[in-house]
């Protein structure tokens, strides 16, 4: 009786898989869409389900540790150990190619600075005596704009409690201040984007009363109006409708599973002139310090903004600018505009701490560098260049378990990084992982003031562009200097 029951599942069980499979066969072989599934059914779903684990195969199995795209597994793997408190030790010598173009040498002094002789590198002011409440930063390395909403609740609130440990600032994003931001304690940059979600009134424009609120929490810094940012200058951002969750929605003022798209720029900034008027009006009501955000694609708009400033006055000036380059990217965007558009850091940098020297505006105004710089050389090379700060959104994300799985925009981001499903977001035990981010960007500090005190310097606000130099295309160095001369300043 048991033979004959098993025989017949069995039977059955052969049968609906029969079924399925004419199913999906007809299915296949009568739709118009697909071309492989039209020539090869069934068979033909293999290219698509290889297709998709391509990259997965590419990054664990395939490429060597410093080939893969956006961030080698050297460059992660460090981050980890640095978030893990593991340290930066290596054995048997660096793979890190010398002679590749583009590549980074410091320039060791003879006689590298004792213990006894060094000192902190010392916190700068932002604003001071141009603002009511300047900002006293103490960390080169922050966080940069990541908004709630493109990152999870959990994400945020292990920044937060991290950032604070660490001593560094927080960058809301243009998705609006939220509780989560304010959780741990740590100074926050609050950033009025092109929405301005978190500060608007009912018609989308700046609200006075909205930004006094922000303002009014001890924590919030400093503001910052982000022009554009270098995974896609010339559009506004962008979060899926499956990621504004009702607390999202609340916070920036908007409908609850509806795409969140921020305009391209702000409707009410259309020049120089308006940029300026805006900056004084944020200042004027916030008695805070108030920079920009701005990818770079030429150099008028640096040029534009010296003579502005120049002819109207100091005060006029954005106390800070954060440079975001071209291959900047931790959320969505078009890859028309990730792989095409912005210069990289690497030239708009320089380029920018220029145009202030030029101008004799490079005290007045704090330079922020962002663009993959999320290992302590690439962040002392910014520093080199003429960099005040560095930010990096992707180093602290790694620090978070983010392990660049390319799925940021679409809710299944698998550590629970930029995800609102609960059941992904479980893994990402803030407990833990603050701590990680604490380590990471301690150690950051710590590790671009080892290279300093190689450099023969007592901290590492004295790096100059002297100290290092890059690899060019015959295989030979040449000092950051002399790549980039310093300008003269303009006779006032």
């Amino acid at each position: 009786m048991i033979s004959v029951f098993s025989i017949s599942l069995g039977v059955l069980l052969a049968l609906a898989l029969a079924v399925v499979g004419i199913y999906f066969y007809l299915r296949d072989i009568t739709q118009k869409k697909h071309t492989i599934l039209r020539n090869f059914p069934l068979v033909g779903h293999l290219r698509y389900f290889f297709e998709q684990l391509g990259e997965y195969f590419r990054q664990y199995f395939f490429l060597g540790d410093r080939e893969e795209r956006p961030f080698n597994r050297a460059t992660r793997a460090w981050v980890y150990r640095m978030a893990k408190n593991e340290g930066g030790v290596l054995g048997f010598g660096s793979t890190y190619n010398l002679h590749e173009p583009g590549a980074l040498i410091f320039v060791n002094a003879p006689f590298a600075v004792l213990e006894t002789e060094r000192l902190p590198t010392p916190p700068l002011a932002i604003g001071e005596d141009w603002c009511e409440r300047p900002f006293i930063a103490r960390s080169l390395v922050n966080i940069s704009g990541m908004s709630f909403g493109a990152l999870s609740m959990p994400a945020v609130r292990a920044l937060s409690l991290g950032a604070a440990k660490a001593g560094c600032w927080m960058d809301t994003g243009e998705g609006g201040l939220s509780p989560h931001h304010l959780e741990g304690g740590c100074d926050v940059i609050m950033q009025i984007g092109t929405a301005k979600y978190g500060v608007r009134d009912a018609d989308g424009r700046l609200s006075p009363e909205k930004l006094r609120e922000v303002a009014a929490h001890e924590q919030v810094r400093a503001f910052e109006i982000k022009l554009s940012q270098g995974a896609k200058p010339g559009k506004g951002g962008v979060l899926l409708g499956g990621k504004v969750t009702a607390e999202i929605a609340q916070i920036r003022g908007i409908p609850v599973g509806q795409d969140s798209l921020s305009p391209n720029r702000h409707l009410d900034i259309s020049n120089i002139d308006e940029l300026l008027d805006m900056i004084l009006r944020v200042r004027d009501i916030t008695g805070k310090p108030v920079g920009i955000k701005t990818a770079i694609g030429g150099w008028q708009f640096m040029q534009l903004l010296t003579d502005a400033v120049v002819r109207r006055g100091f005060d006029a000036a954005p106390d800070f600018i954060a440079v975001d380059g071209g291959e900047g990217g931790s959320g969505a965007a078009p890859q028309a505009l990730a792989d095409h558009m912005g210069l990289a850091i690497d030239e708009a940098l320089p380029r920018v701490v220029d145009m202030l020297i030029e101008a004799n505006m490079k005290e007045r105004v704090k330079v922020i560098a962002a663009g993959q710089l999320v290992t302590s050389a690439r962040a002392a090379w910014a520093l080199a260049c003429g960099a005040d700060f560095v930010n990096t959104a992707r180093g602290f994300m790694f620090s978070l378990g983010c392990i660049q799985a390319l799925r940021c925009h679409t809710n299944t981001c698998p550590t629970g990084v930029t995800t609102h499903d609960a059941k992904l977001q479980r893994g990402l035990v803030v407990e833990e992982k603050f701590e990680r981010v604490a380590n990471y960007c301690l150690n950051m500090n710590s590790e671009i003031d080892m290279i300093a005190h190689s450099c023969g310097l007592r901290h590492a606000r004295e790096f100059r562009r002297e100290h290092v130099r890059i690899v060019g295309a015959d295989g030979r160095s040449t000092a950051l200097n002399m790549l980039s001369p310093y300008p003269a300043a303009r006779a006032s």
